[in-house]
């Protein structure tokens, strides 16, 4: 005949801890060497019936059951919440619209009968050689003969977003840096000094006779 087995203390208290850690009777049964009915009457004395039979009902619980439910229950919440967010949008949204009347800012615009002449486009970007101010003294590259070296303002990479026509224009290539006059000029050519700028606006018919129209600085462009 087996006599049940009589816990100590200890082992009532250690039983009770492995309970509310959601270990099961059997494996307290086998933990500790006793019968289940052992382990029920000294937990349930110790919870209390209705805390025992809490635990053990959330025990029996398959733990996929319980994420479905939890889950649920924040699907349903999340769902909810977005339906009143939806509805309190959709209220906004229909009392700014009946605040908001897009006609009553309506203008009708008179449509424009003109007939526009079919010019040319304006050279914009050069500046009449009579308005411009330039240094007292200038330097002209020439040819060692003493001609003029004169270039087409395509020659110019900084003017080639110009009108094609403007582009094939002989031009004049004006220094006021010695320096940099002399960096570029080759040996078929020499630098000479303009001692008095004024004397392009003398010259100025002379040079269109040749068909020189235009004057390249380092910064400007300048029509004769």
């Amino acid at each position: 005949m087996n006599l049940a087995k009589r816990l100590t203390e200890k082992q009532k208290e250690e039983i009770k801890i492995n309970f509310l850690a959601n270990q099961s009777v059997e494996f307290l049964s086998e933990k500790f060497n006793c019968t289940k009915t052992t382990i029920i009457r000294n937990l349930k004395k110790s919870l209390g019936e209705k805390k025992y039979e809490e635990i053990l009902n959330r025990l029996n619980t398959p733990f996929d059951i319980k994420n479905e439910k939890l889950i649920e229950s924040d699907n349903k919440q999340t769902f909810e919440k977005n339906i009143i967010k939806k509805t309190d949008d959709a209220s906004i949204g229909t009392s700014n619209a009946d605040k908001i009347n897009p006609f009553e800012s309506f203008i009708e615009i008179t449509p424009l009968e003109h007939n526009f002449e079919d010019v040319s486009q304006k050279d914009i970007s050069s500046i009449p050689l009579s308005e411009i101010k330039l240094p007292n003294i200038a330097f002209l590259i020439v040819k060692k003969e003493i001609e003029l070296e004169t270039k087409y303002l395509k020659d110019y990479p900084e003017w080639q977003f110009l009108p094609q026509n403007d582009l094939n224009r002989k031009t004049l290539e004006l220094h006021f840096d010695l320096k940099t006059a002399k960096r570029i000029c080759n040996k078929d050519q020499k630098v000479i000094k303009v001692p008095n700028t004024d004397v392009f606006r003398i010259v100025a018919p002379i040079l269109l006779s040749r068909g020189i129209s235009r004057i390249v600085t380092a910064e400007n462009l300048i029509s004769i």
